[in-house]
């Protein structure tokens, strides 16, 4: 089968490998009809998320149709349409039965109790590893728990937003402690910062404020309700203060991870800040990505991993909250914690337990209360996926987000 390989930083490959195989009672294998690219597929190619092993094939969004199951996969029938979560877990062990699957004791190969991290799709080597799914086949182990069949009336374009981004999303705005009234911030409109924002309205935000630097995203924010900034123009936080009667946000959401990005500095407002920063960053990027392989200008790491946090803890109000669900590598260490406990800010952080979101997320799409297909902006072939690759690296126009399709 064709399926996008990781060999190393700066060097995916389309190839052909074999086919997974059932290895465990709970097993399914699963024929995708859609799969999608995502930002924390390029921290790997970037080297901002470290550990992964060669040979790994790449992807955690997929949809697809149940082709073989294993003796204990007793809810499932051959020909099911399913979504299949990003994270896996068990559905047994004590963190499971609260919610927590991307914190599962037996999912992740380390070993049971260990602080090994949660185990998704296509990730590195501390998070298991599984084989991901850009790919034709994938197999899927706790399939029992983990996959969730689609209705009839949910397409393929619906379903796969809810194999990670939009719950992501979601779990961002649940972590901001998100309620009625409430000004919200979010700080990155890429495909996750979009759904937080949608996420944020569904929860019963009054305002929501966008920050991004990329046009086509902001004016997706702005089609979403959001109230727009764009950091290359105007300081973010000054501007979201003005926005806010010099208070700040109730909530901030920070949906851009380690490959944040600092203004270029041709603006007034930025010049004397990144200047007074840029070493500081510098050293941040030698820890969060001690290899790199860019090509041209291709999978170059972010300029300022902790620049979107920093400005969210300058920009919430004091006794506020931030949810971080933009990802970071153990080797980012820097955060304004006396700043943040000045202010008497709560912080909240993870990876999402999609598998306890779903079901909820799929019956608003199912009634037609939310229509996630509006985030979709571009599809491609997988036998096209490295172009698209590119394309979503450059964060070029109309490339917010991919969906990558077998049978195309």
């Amino acid at each position: 089968m064709r399926a996008v390989v990781f060999y190393e930083v700066g060097d995916i490959r389309l190839e052909d490998v074999p086919e997974p195989k059932i290895e465990h009672e709970n097993d399914a294998i699963v024929r995708l009809t859609a799969s999608a690219i995502c930002g924390t597929d390029l921290h790997m190619i970037r080297g901002t998320m470290p550990g992964m092993k060669s040979g790994t094939i790449l992807g955690h969004e997929g949809v697809g149709i149940v082709e073989e199951i294993g003796k204990n996969v007793r809810n499932l029938n051959i020909g099911d349409r399913v979504i299949i979560p990003s994270t896996v877990g068990c559905g047994y062990c004590s963190y499971c039965r609260c919610g927590y699957f991307a914190s599962c004791d037996n999912a992740n190969s380390h070993g049971e109790f260990m602080d090994a991290g949660t185990a998704f799709f296509g990730g590195p080597k501390h998070t298991g590893p599984l084989h991901g799914m850009q790919a034709e086949k994938v197999r899927v182990p706790f399939a029992n728990v983990g996959l969730v069949k689609i209705p009839n009336n949910v397409s393929d374009d619906a379903a796969i937003f809810l194999s990670d981004i939009f719950p992501t999303g979601y779990f961002g705005a649940k972590l901001a402690g998100v309620k009625k009234g409430n000004v919200v911030a979010v700080f990155g409109c890429g495909p996750v910062g979009l759904f937080a924002i949608l996420s944020s309205f569904l929860l019963g935000a009054g305002r929501v404020i966008a920050v991004d630097r990329i046009p086509d995203r902001l004016e997706k924010a702005r089609e979403l309700g959001a109230e727009i900034i764009n950091f290359e123009e105007e300081d973010p936080v000054k501007t979201i203060k003005k926005l806010t009667g010099n208070i700040g946000a109730d909530c901030v959401i920070e949906a851009v991870g380690v490959d944040a990005e600092h203004p270029s500095g041709v603006f007034a407002w930025a010049k004397n800040k990144i200047s007074g920063k840029e070493k500081e960053f510098k050293e941040q990027v030698k820890k969060a990505a001690p290899k790199q392989n860019p090509d041209g200008d291709l999978w170059h790491p972010g300029s300022a991993p902790t620049q979107a946090i920093e400005w969210a803890v300058d920009s919430v109000c004091k006794a506020g909250t931030i949810g971080v669900i933009g990802e970071f590598s153990g080797g980012v260490t820097n955060f304004p914690l006396g700043k943040a406990m000045g202010k008497s800010l709560s912080l909240n952080m993870g990876s999402c337990n999609h598998r306890k979101y779903i079901p909820y997320l799929l019956k608003l799409v199912a009634a037609g209360i939310v229509d996630p297909t509006q985030i979709l902006t571009a599809k491609a072939p997988l036998t096209s996926a490295i172009a698209a690759f590119e394309e979503f690296d450059q964060r070029a126009e109309g490339w917010i987000k991919v969906e990558l399709m077998p049978d195309m």
